[in-house]
């Protein structure tokens, strides 16, 4: 089957949706767990689990391994299990304990930012006015979300910068691999070597106890959050396998009106102050993507997954 940009649009908006979901209850269950480095590494573990179940069980529907040949390769994958799957989660939850909520935020979605450089530079991607103004709106839109930034940086911010920078130099080590592996392949790389490095780290940390015993509660939100998980990134990469990079990332910022929504619905939390900003960031995402809709074409067969 042919991959096409226009898919991969569709797999990113889904994808987005479930970012938004997910930072929600993240925000909920890192609470309720009470240990961060444990709960991240108990719902990857989740979602790596569930990933292999499904590679294994879903095989005639496509969702299949691809073997990786050659030193390259591995290595690519290895890394995105380092760089992906295992470091920043850590930086990402720890430096949230430390900095505030509306500054992490911010600094989370300059993501776009920093792949859109890198996607540029070298992946070869060639960028429109489109997608400069579409991304322009969604950057504006969320430092209006979060009130505005400050020059005031601590450890956890850069902790959380430090995660975010990884997280785009992934986007290009995947982004190459998926021109020769499946997104299925990529997925369960990050998923399954980031949770055995998580692992290891919390056993360093002399924390395994923590880990094999979780009350009901516990296992609750690992199982939501971890499910949750597992389905944003079999649908981030199958994106990513079909559409350009900064397409893909740009599109994930619309998490946030998700996450707003719910946080309206649930917790009660009023959204006319922001409609101005949420209007931009809507405005952003509408715009690339009537971009990548009308100007859609064929990928390379080497992209199909």
């Amino acid at each position: 089957m042919t991959s096409t940009r226009r898919t991969g649009l569709l797999l990113a908006l889904a994808t987005a949706a479930l970012s938004g979901v997910a930072v929600f209850l993240n925000s909920y269950g890192v609470k309720a767990f009470g240990n961060a480095s444990v709960y991240t590494t108990a719902k990857n573990l989740v979602a790596a689990v569930v990933l292999l179940v499904v590679v294994t069980a879903g095989s005639r529907a496509g969702a299949r391994v691809t073997r990786p040949h050659g030193a390259r390769q591995w290595l690519g994958l290895t890394a995105v299990g380092v760089i992906g799957g295992s470091i920043p989660f850590l930086l990402f939850f720890e430096g949230l304990a430390r900095a505030s909520s509306v500054q992490s935020a911010f600094l989370h979605k300059t993501l776009v930012v920093w792949v859109a450089v890198l996607a540029v530079a070298l992946l070869g991607e060639r960028l429109s006015v489109f997608h400069w103004v579409a991304i322009a709106l969604l950057v504006i839109g969320q430092i209006g979300l979060v009130g505005g930034i400050t020059t005031a940086v601590g450890s956890g911010e850069l902790m959380i910068l430090a995660a975010t920078l990884l997280w785009s130099v992934e986007v290009v080590v995947a982004k190459r691999l998926l021109g020769e592996v499946s997104s299925w392949t990529v997925g369960l790389a990050r998923m399954g070597i980031g949770a055995l490095l998580l692992v290891a780290w919390v056993v360093v940390r002399g924390q395994a106890a923590i880990l094999v015993s979780m009350d009901a509660a516990q296992w609750g939100w690992v199982l939501l959050t971890g499910v949750i998980l597992a389905g944003f990134v079999s649908t981030w990469f199958a994106a990513l396998a079909r559409a350009q990079a900064v397409d893909v990332t740009a599109v994930l910022v619309l998490g946030a009106l998700v996450t707003a929504g719910l946080q309206a619905a649930v917790g009660g939390a009023g959204v006319s102050p922001q409609l101005v900003w949420l209007g931009l960031l809507l405005g952003g995402g509408m715009l690339l993507s009537w971009h990548v809709w009308r100007s859609a074409d064929e990928l390379p067969r080497a992209l199909a997954v």
